[in-house]
């Protein structure tokens, strides 16, 4: 409700004016000095890849297990490398820091699974090198002297059961995650300190450290063990207790949400923050509730602005099975069956005056010999609570290869037999902002320059908010206090406590 304030005495109104400069200088230099991170850029080129590779290697992130806690606390900030673009291999990755004394790791950026594990020394089977031009290292807990492992009594060992299928071998807590081609990796769970990039209006930027529970894996098998695309492990940001995001939330470090803004050209890196990215144009949908994915509900596709027949039931969730998932361990973008042909279809005949559809391996092409943007239609997929998400051409296609000075182009939409299931991987998750709301149940999103600043609160809905402005100039990444947003509230909450304090003595 307005507030309004009337000074009959020129003395309080001298002191108060003096009051509010104070305030208003005080807020100038608490927001004076920005902390400045680098965002490395480094990136595989060569050889091209398959459609039939991508389905392929997405298959053995499809059953990760993806739940939750709140507290707010400082925004986290992670650097981001790699890029969506399949032929350079096609993920997300960036660097955490794990023991006493602190090492760099590289791990995948995964919201499709909820534990954080790294190949531990020995490892069978374990890459020693990797495509993406980074150094692969290996995590022994004897040469850190704050780690210690997880025993079968331990109450952390109970809430593992939710993410992996767990097992005891003297008294060591152990995990398998198997996938459905038959890649996987197996190990133990450890506690260590993982060192952050915290920042915070109240202490502005710090390295703070917390202890967390990880895995140590000394197998792996499959699509893991390529050197083309090895990293050092995955960084699962689901909703289960042994994530991260759960366990720093828990703890007060940090708030119960994250946020990421992946950038889709040839460049590629991003934003990765443990906090909520703040956007004029960010619209949300509710979380599925007791689902372990970030399952959303998808209600009808739009292409062209006209809605396509397709049954709601198609993207319903049932028996715990099907439905909408968002996940940025995924390349590709995947619809269930029901919804597919509908889909392709639609396209088809959005531009049968302009292109030459023909398939290319198993999939529909087209081919072109103008620009996308000019020919293909815009797809709108829309959700629960009204939020539509908009995507060009370049969110739905692939360019596979060139014809002479013809282009071929294909839908980067495939689907997954005998399963109902939606996946929104990084094909559809780029070049917008991603909110991951946990404390308020919810999935937002905007159309955003992900190579531009971001500005981020350090709570999820509701309570204390801290504005903290992230983002990328000159190819690095930048992250400083902006209080700014804030001076507003503190003046008017000073204005209010003097006038009251000065009334007392008129």
């Amino acid at each position: 409700m307005p507030v309004s304030v009337l000074l009959r005495n020129p003395v309080t109104s001298t002191l108060l004016g003096a009051v509010v400069f104070v305030l208003l200088q005080a807020a100038v230099v608490l927001c004076g000095f920005p902390a400045t991170l680098t965002l490395e850029r480094a990136f595989p080129v060569n050889h091209r890849i398959e459609l039939s590779q991508l389905r392929h290697r997405d298959s053995l992130r499809h059953r990760r297990i993806l739940q939750q806690q709140s507290a707010p606390g400082g925004v986290v900030d992670f650097s981001v490398d790699g890029t969506y673009d399949p032929y350079r291999v096609g993920l997300y990755y960036t660097k955490v820091q794990l023991g006493s004394p602190p090492k760099e790791y590289y791990v995948q950026i995964d919201t499709g699974s909820d534990v954080l594990w790294v190949g531990c020394t020995p490892c069978n089977g374990c890459p020693t090198s990797s495509g993406l031009q980074i150094p692969i290292s290996f995590y022994d807990p004897s040469s850190s002297s704050t780690a210690s492992p997880i025993s079968c009594s331990d109450q952390r060992c109970s809430q593992a059961g939710q993410s992996s299928d767990s097992s005891c071998s003297d008294n060591q807590c152990s995990y398998t995650f198997q996938y459905g081609d038959g890649s996987g990796t197996s190990g133990y769970y450890v506690s260590d300190l993982m060192h952050l990039n915290t920042i915070g209006s109240d202490s502005g930027s710090s390295n703070s450290s917390a202890s967390v529970v990880f895995g140590c894996s000394t197998s792996e098998t499959g699509d893991l063990i390529k050197s083309d695309r090895a990293v050092d492990g995955i960084f699962g940001f689901g909703q289960q207790g042994l994530s991260i995001i759960s366990q720093l939330s828990s703890q007060g470090i940090a708030p119960d949400a994250f946020s990421h803004c992946l950038v889709g050209d040839d460049g590629g890196g991003g934003i990765l923050v443990i906090g909520q990215i703040i956007d004029p144009d960010m619209v949300f949908t509710p979380l599925v509730k007791s689902q372990p994915h970030y399952n959303i509900n998808l209600q009808s596709i739009s292409v062209n602005g006209q809605t396509l027949s397709i049954d709601p039931s198609v993207f319903a969730i049932n028996d715990n099975q099907g439905g909408t998932i968002i996940d940025s361990g995924t390349t590709l973008g995947y619809l269930a069956e029901g919804a597919y042909t509908p889909f392709v279809d639609a396209i088809t005949q959005a531009v049968s005056q302009s292109v030459q559809p023909l398939i290319s391996k198993g999939n529909r092409c087209y081919l072109i010999t103008s620009s996308v943007s000019s020919i293909f239609p815009t797809v709108s997929l829309n959700f629960a609570g009204g939020a539509s998400m908009n995507l060009r051409p370049q969110d739905y296609l692939l360019q596979q290869n060139s014809v002479g000075a013809a282009e071929v182009w294909c839908i980067g939409f495939q689907t997954i037999p005998n399963q109902g299931i939606t996946i929104l991987g990084d094909l559809v998750l780029k070049d917008k902002i991603i909110v991951y709301d946990l404390g308020g149940q919810r999935i937002g999103w905007a159309d955003y320059d992900c190579s531009s600043s971001v500005n981020v609160s350090s709570t999820s809905s509701g309570g204390r908010s801290e504005v903290v402005n992230a983002g990328q100039i000159g190819g690095g990444s930048s992250l400083r206090i902006s209080c700014y947003e804030l001076i507003p509230v503190i003046v008017l909450a000073s204005l209010v406590h003097v006038a009251v304090m000065f009334f007392g003595l008129l």
